[in-house]
């Protein structure tokens, strides 16, 4: 079978089996990287690919394309899933033959980086100042994604999917979508609360109807993942932060880590940043250890005892 067949084939498996736009989207963008790479190198056919050519892909990956080892392995991970189901549904390939099969991830180093409390105050008052000073929607809008982020610790898809209709002013509970389209409840706290209701009066007068979404452009229409990444692309010229990744995901991480460091226990803190598996939740406390310390030295029952 042709490679660009093979793709067409496998994204009508996965819209069949109704996958969500984005996670399809990011499958065919590493495929159809993969399958530039394979024409590159003379291959044409899905079923002349070899484990030593995937190899060689994933090590173009890392020193050509600077991807780091967290990016390799996601690649990794989509091609499996694609070489797994023309093995397992197809049949063109055997457990031999999988040219993914037996290729293991790259170690990855364990960095999560996060915002100190310094530099997320010089973020909100670098839109403050815009907001007061504009008083446009650009301001109002990336002022409150940065605190809805921060305050709720969604990830981006989350974000840019949330509809006025998930939130609950009332009884104070957002409801997002999450990964695999499982939807979760949010809690909501006060100062979130009042911020939301100061973004919707302002939306309400903005555009005189408010828009489906939370998040829109200055047309009402949603915020796509990639406008959104301009927007903190945009934060980080201005920002000029040297040792911390200006990103959504950076305030997702530093709401994890401001809820540990406050003492917030593992289930906790798995069910509010919607972890599937504890052993994410787990890095967080495995890296912060100094904060563990901190807490332990602080709460650890002998500290009352007498012998």
């Amino acid at each position: 079978m042709l490679l660009k067949f093979a793709l067409n084939e496998f994204q009508n498996d996965r819209e069949y089996r109704n996958l969500s736009p984005r996670t399809i989207s990011s499958y065919m963008a590493s495929l159809e990287e993969f399958h530039e790479f394979c024409v590159s190198h003379e291959v044409i056919n899905l079923e002349d690919c070899t484990a030593s050519l995937v190899k060689n892909y994933l090590v173009h990956c890392g020193k050509n394309r600077k991807n780091n080892p967290t990016t390799v392995n996601s690649k990794l991970h989509i091609l499996k899933i694609f070489f797994n189901y023309f093995e397992y549904e197809m049949e063109l390939f055997t457990a031999k033959t999988n040219p993914t099969k037996k290729i293991p991830y790259a170690k990855e180093e364990i960095k999560i980086e996060v915002f100190s409390d310094e530099q997320i105050k010089q973020i909100l008052n670098y839109y403050k100042r815009l907001k007061h000073r504009d008083k446009t929607l650009y301001a109002y809008r990336d002022y409150f994604l940065v605190v809805f982020m921060l305050g709720s610790a969604c990830r981006l898809g989350e974000t840019v999917n949330l509809r006025w209709m998930d939130v609950d002013l009332n009884n104070q509970v957002i409801t997002v979508t999450g990964k695999k389209r499982v939807a979760s409840s949010i809690p909501m706290t006060d100062s979130l609360k009042k911020e939301f209701l100061e973004y919707k009066l302002f939306c309400e007068q903005h555009f005189k109807q408010l828009p489906e979404y939370v998040f829109t452009c200055r047309k009402g229409n949603q915020l796509t993942d990639n406008a959104v990444k301009c927007i903190f692309k945009h934060l980080k010229a201005n920002m000029n932060f040297k040792n911390v990744r200006v990103s959504a995901h950076t305030l997702r991480h530093t709401a994890a880590h401001r809820m540990l460091m406050s003492g917030a226990s593992v289930a906790f803190i798995q069910k509010f940043l919607r972890h599937a598996n504890v052993n994410m939740t787990l890095r967080y406390f495995a890296l912060w250890g100094s904060a563990m310390k901190e807490q332990n030295d602080l709460h650890n029952p002998l500290n009352t005892m007498k012998f």
